[in-house]
């Protein structure tokens, strides 16, 4: 990964399950954005319990924190080391205001450690959270496997593609259009929206006077 990245980390924890997986949950995927060469801004341990997020106010006090360093934020990591809250994860992206790309990571159960010490359920707690994220109209990315340990080969795969999905968000949120000549009509395939553009504050200009040719430029 060329470049140091910041993510913005949520820890996602629920009481009825063993919240000290939360912290060591955190512990771990803090060592492995570290070895990425991640920066990462994240709640502390003096701030919420466990550095986790599962009440509003804990939720508050990570989106102000997010929303204090959003010009260096450029992506956030959610990841479920239990059930977690999804309300409190969604209501974290939602009052921070950030609009960057979000990976969401739920840690899987061990087939012999399924007592009531052990069990995560990060499985079911993924979907619940995700489905928040959906009615709220956040858009998230998701690992290859539905759960998937962060230490894992296939965590590190995922979040080296997560991370390529993040310089290029950062990068169109800079782009220039330039649209030299009108739509050539015989090619119906040859077209863009506009008002798309315009949504997500890219600007663009059109000279209708010779052949078409888009031009991008990312600053």
């Amino acid at each position: 990964m060329n470049g140091r990245m910041t993510m913005g980390l949520i820890i996602g924890n629920r009481g009825f399950f063993p919240d000290h997986l939360a912290q060591e949950g955190r512990e771990e995927i803090l060592q492995v954005l570290d070895k990425a060469g991640i920066d990462v801004v994240a709640v502390g341990t003096e701030e919420t319990k466990y550095g986790a997020v599962e009440t509003r106010t804990e939720a508050a006090k990570c989106a102000r924190l997010f929303d204090a360093n959003r010009d260096r934020i450029d992506g956030i990591v959610v990841s479920l080391p239990n059930f977690g809250d999804e309300r409190a994860v969604a209501d974290t992206l939602r009052m921070s205001g950030l609009e960057v790309p979000v990976l969401v990571q739920a840690s899987p159960d061990t087939p012999s450690r399924m007592d009531i010490r052990y069990r995560r359920d990060s499985f079911c707690g993924k979907m619940s959270v995700c489905n928040n994220l959906k009615q709220y109209g956040i858009p998230y990315s998701l690992t290859g496997l539905h759960t998937v340990q962060p230490d894992s080969d296939n965590f590190r795969k995922d979040l080296k593609w997560f991370v390529s999905v993040c310089r290029v968000a950062k990068g169109l949120r800079r782009v220039r259009i330039g649209a030299i000549g009108a739509r050539p009509s015989a090619f119906n395939t040859v077209r863009y929206s506009e008002k798309l553009l315009e949504k997500h504050g890219i600007s663009y200009h059109i000279d209708a006077a010779v052949p078409f040719i888009l031009l991008l430029t990312m600053t």
